[in-house]
C-alpha cells in the first residue's frame, strides 16, 4: 500500500512537470522572444528591380515588462531578371531584459535576465509572375528559408530549428490624378509556413494577410493585418497589425513603423530605419 501511494505522488509530480513543460515551453511564438519566428512582413506585389539595402533599430516592449531592443538589416538583390530577386535579412544582434513576470511565462529552462543574442538568417526568392494590367494584378511568389543561426533556445530566445514559408501576394493600384496623391493600393496575402518544433515533429501553419496603402509624392503609407495559424494550438496563432511610413529622400529611403501584438505575440514593436537604392 505505501509503494502504491509513493508510485501515484510520483506520477502526479511528472504529469504536473510535463504539463508546466508544454504549456510554458512551448516552441511557439507565444512563449518565445520577439524575433524568434515573428509574422514575415508581406509582399506589396512587386519585386525589388534595384539593389535594395536597409539598416534599422526595432524597440520590442513586452506585455510582462521586457524590453528587447534590435539591430536588424535587410537587402534586396536583383537576379538575372527584373521579375526575380533575392532578398535577405535577419536581426543581426538583439539585446534583451527580462522581468521576472516575463520569464515566469516564458518558463525558460535557463532563467537569464539579461544578454544578448545573434538572430536568424533568412534567404527568399522573390518572382514576379504577373505584373499589373488593366484587369490583371500584380501576383509575386516568394520561398523563404529562416536558418537556426540564431541559437539560445534554452533562454526562450530562438528557435533551434529551421523552418521555411512559401506565400503569395496578389495586389492591384488604382492611380489618382492628384498633385500630392499617387495612388491607392490593396494587397492580400497567403501562404504556408513550416518551422520544426522537436526531432521529429513539424508545426505546420497557414499565413493570411490584407494590406492597404497610399503612395503620396512626400511618403508610402501602408496598414496591414497579418498572421499565421498552427495546428498544435500551444500559442501558435500570432495575429499582428502594423502600420508603416516610407518617406521619399532622393535615393534614401527612411522609415517608421509599429506593430501590436493582436494574438500570440505579446509585444509592441516600434521600427526606424533608413533605406538606400542603389
Amino acid at each position: 500500500m505505501r509503494r502504491l501511494a509513493v508510485s501515484i505522488v510520483t506520477l502526479f509530480v511528472l504529469c504536473q512537470c510535463i504539463i508546466a513543460g508544454n504549456e510554458g515551453g512551448s516552441v511557439s511564438p507565444l512563449y518565445f522572444g520577439p524575433n524568434a519566428l515573428p509574422v514575415p512582413e508581406m509582399s506589396d506585389g512587386t519585386v525589388s528591380q534595384r539593389l535594395y539595402a536597409e539598416v534599422a533599430f526595432d524597440l520590442y516592449p513586452g506585455f510582462y515588462g521586457d524590453l528587447t531592443r534590435t539591430i536588424s538589416a535587410k537587402v534586396n538583390i536583383p537576379l538575372f531578371s527584373r521579375r526575380v530577386n533575392l532578398s535577405v535579412w535577419m536581426p543581426v544582434v538583439e539585446f534583451y531584459d527580462n522581468t521576472e513576470e516575463s520569464m515566469d511565462w516564458q518558463n525558460s529552462v535557463g532563467r537569464k535576465k539579461s544578454g544578448y543574442e545573434f538572430g536568424n538568417l533568412c534567404i527568399s526568392t522573390d518572382i514576379q509572375v504577373l505584373e499589373q494590367s488593366r484587369f490583371r494584378p500584380d501576383i509575386v511568389v516568394r520561398a523563404a528559408l529562416i536558418t537556426a543561426s540564431g541559437d539560445s533556445e534554452e533562454y526562450a530566445r530562438f528557435y533551434d530549428a529551421p523552418a521555411y514559408f512559401f506565400d503569395a501576394s496578389l495586389s492591384k493600384s488604382i492611380e489618382m490624378r492628384h498633385l500630392f496623391f499617387k495612388s491607392v493600393r490593396l494587397t492580400l496575402n497567403g501562404g504556408f509556413l513550416c518551422w520544426q518544433t522537436d526531432k521529429s515533429v513539424q508545426n505546420d501553419a497557414y499565413m493570411y494577410g490584407v494590406m492597404a496603402s497610399l503612395d503620396t509624392r512626400l511618403a508610402d503609407v501602408s496598414v496591414a493585418w497579418q498572421g499565421y495559424t498552427g495546428w498544435q494550438r500551444n500559442g501558435d496563432r500570432p495575429m499582428v497589425v502594423r502600420a508603416d511610413i516610407g518617406f521619399h529622400a532622393g535615393k534614401f529611403r527612411p522609415l517608421i513603423a509599429y506593430e501590436y501584438g493582436i494574438r500570440d505575440y505579446p509585444f509592441h514593436h516600434i521600427r526606424a530605419g533608413l533605406g538606400y537604392i542603389f
